[in-house]
């Protein structure tokens, strides 16, 4: 079964955040988003769009290349 993209990025965007000990607040204020933009990502059941200039933001901000977020090394 195929999974959701737009679920793999979100779990690799906590899964990047937790390490950096942010939370989804901290987050938000260092790239700017809102709060609900980027809980709303990272949860599973949401479907939330993306633009790349906004991936490379949360990107540059977690100290990761853009490439990390669509990474699949989650068996669900």
């Amino acid at each position: 079964m195929k999974k959701n993209i737009y679920t793999i990025i979100g779990k690799n965007i906590k899964k990047y955040r937790k390490a950096n000990g942010l939370t989804q607040e901290q987050l938000a204020l260092k790239t700017n988003l809102s709060y609900g933009f980027i809980k709303n990502l990272e949860a599973k059941s949401v479907r939330a769009t993306i633009s790349i200039e906004t991936l490379e933001l949360i990107a540059e901000c977690l100290n990761v290349k853009i490439g990390n977020f669509f990474e699949d090394d989650y068996d669900n």
